[in-house]
């Protein structure tokens, strides 16, 4: 089998940064969100678009999943991102705030009227939809059921606290249910949940904190926006050597029983049972290993 795609962290890089968008795969990063929005100043935004698609034309990002965050449709600049970037089929687009079933719609009809103006006859780029505002969280799981191309679901804190008229605490508790929220629309559609940044880059010991909760809770990775932040976050996420090892005695007793007409059996006196296996299989993935 396979090993999935890892989403430990996908590490925001400015669209009009041409020095971190051309060492953007050697940061190690599981991903690179090249940002045309958030991060670039409006009188920077033709320019940072033209960059990013001459870099996504240039540079080796080696085994990076590439995302571009674009503009908001409702601003002058998301159409013109799309027809800069949509014909270099990124490994995704990542749509901020996104609040309803009607905005997708919207997006992804421009998206295949491009894709059908450039004869892209099969097209591989995905949709992240960006959960910013409680509206956004109150429709999140029509939005991750809309379309087969949204196959990651996003959190942006900053811009959620601030539309709950709220401050983003260290704990994040004003978070709590909307993560939650996410995570659940994700698993039930079967896509990624990826989680807000943590500012302070300072703080390594806050960042594993907050990481070891999100994983608790779900996320299949978290968005960075320092690379030092990176190693932090894998190693949370990274399984350890004593779960890869109880992990793969779970599939090699399961094969074998399997094979026998059995389903349940019992490994050390505990029940192994479809649950205990499935996990131990998504164990098995992360690592990369084949059995």
């Amino acid at each position: 089998m396979a090993a999935r795609r890892k989403r430990r962290t996908m590490l925001y890089i400015p669209g009009n940064n041409p020095a971190m968008l051309q060492q953007g795969g050697v940061y190690g990063a599981d991903g690179l969100l090249l940002d045309l929005e958030d991060a670039v100043a409006l009188n920077q935004k033709d320019a940072a678009r033209i960059l990013v698609r001459n870099m996504i034309n240039t540079v080796d990002f080696y085994n990076c999943e590439v995302t571009v965050r674009i503009n908001h449709l409702d601003t002058p600049f998301g159409i013109a991102d799309l027809e800069e970037i949509v014909p270099l089929q990124p490994d995704a687009i990542r749509y901020p705030k996104t609040e309803s079933v009607e905005d997708l719609k919207r997006l992804i009809s421009i998206v295949e009227e491009i894709e059908k103006k450039h004869n892209i006859e099969n097209p591989t780029m995905t949709i992240h939809a960006m959960i910013e505002t409680a509206l956004g969280v109150q429709n999140v799981f029509d939005i991750a059921a809309y379309s087969k191309r949204v196959d990651c679901i996003t959190i942006g804190g900053q811009d959620l606290t601030a539309d709950m008229n709220v401050v983003k605490t260290k704990d994040g508790n004003e978070l709590d249910f909307a993560r939650k929220r996410i995570v659940m629309a994700a698993k039930a559609n079967k896509i990624d949940a990826i989680d807000t940044v943590f500012a302070d880059v300072d703080d390594d010991e806050g960042l594993m904190i907050e990481t070891e909760m999100i994983k608790g809770i779900g996320f299949a990775g978290k968005a960075v926006i320092n690379p030092r932040q990176i190693s932090t976050i894998h190693d949370v996420f990274n399984p350890t050597e004593e779960e890869i090892r109880k992990a793969v005695r779970i599939i090699r007793e399961f094969n074998k029983n399997r094979e026998a007409g059995i389903g349940v059996f019992a490994i050390d006196g505990k029940m192994i049972d479809a649950p205990v296996v499935a996990r131990a299989q998504y164990i098995i993935d992360v690592a990369g290993i084949e059995i």
